[in-house]
């Protein structure tokens, strides 16, 4: 493999694949599960718009920066990479917690998710890059944090990237490790409006045996106040952590009400 390959596959490629998939896109593993995850805005290629979710990964998420590439026709897109790949669904989740966290204000229509779990795994995925494309007879390439803007609304290049130049962009980059893709999965988490959660606390209160939360001392139940059972299950320690950071969150926005 060249170290392009070389850097692509530690990046972005499921395990399995070697030495002879270094040239197929091959994203997505037999066990239906990945490690690469691209979000592009394009109509119009707008780094203005895309560059504080690109600055708020690493400051508000505290993840390794995403590659930033032009895909030569029509956009900027933001290549993430995993340590240990997810399922699909997970993958998809992640990109709509980003899309809603700091995209909000942008037409669905202009962004494109993959994985996107509203989208066939079967249809075509990102293309590979860097890539001559023939719509357009220019090319696309992953370019450095500072040349972005200067690309305005025009994401391509009119000449052939040098592969040992991608190369080291790429290999400046850092996979996401599962204990940050972790935190940054839980910070992404809606947090339930209140009305929400008090209807729900009812049904919750019932732990059936299959569930993967049992019943634990702090939690005797029943509740006739929402707001009990969620500091409850925020204080308890033999709860798991997702659900008590979930908690925590839905207590936040009446945490000033009164008692």
């Amino acid at each position: 493999m060249t170290r392009l390959q070389t850097e692509y596959q530690r990046l972005y490629l499921p395990p399995a694949a070697g030495a002879d998939n270094a040239d197929a896109l091959g994203l997505i593993g037999a066990d239906g599960r990945v490690r690469a995850l691209v979000l592009a805005l394009s109509r119009p290629a707008d780094w203005d718009a895309l560059s504080p979710l690109w600055r708020g990964v690493q400051s508000d998420l505290e993840l390794p920066a995403p590659a930033i590439a032009v895909n030569g026709v029509d956009a900027f897109e933001l290549w993430f990479s995993l340590a240990e790949p997810v399922p699909v669904a997970e993958a998809a989740a992640f990109l709509q917690g980003l899309r809603q966290r700091y995209l909000a204000d942008v037409k669905p229509a202009r962004l494109r998710l993959w994985p996107d779990a509203a989208v066939p795994a079967a249809s075509p995925g990102p293309a590979r890059i860097p890539a001559l494309q023939p719509a357009t007879g220019r090319w696309s390439a992953f370019v450095a944090p500072d040349l972005p803007a200067v690309f305005g609304d025009d994401p391509s290049l009119d000449f052939q990237p040098v592969d040992d130049a991608q190369a080291e962009q790429l290999s400046r980059l850092a996979s996401i490790p599962p204990d940050a893709w972790q935190a940054a999965q839980a910070q992404l988490q809606p947090v339930a409006p209140v009305a929400a959660v008090a209807t729900a606390a009812p049904a919750a209160l019932s732990f059936p045996a299959s569930s993967a939360v049992t019943a634990h001392a702090a939690l005797q139940g029943p509740y006739q106040d929402p707001r009990r059972f969620l500091l409850d299950v925020m204080n308890d320690p033999t709860v798991a952590l997702v659900l008590r950071i979930d908690a925590a969150k839905a207590l936040l926005p009446v945490a000033g009400a009164p008692r």
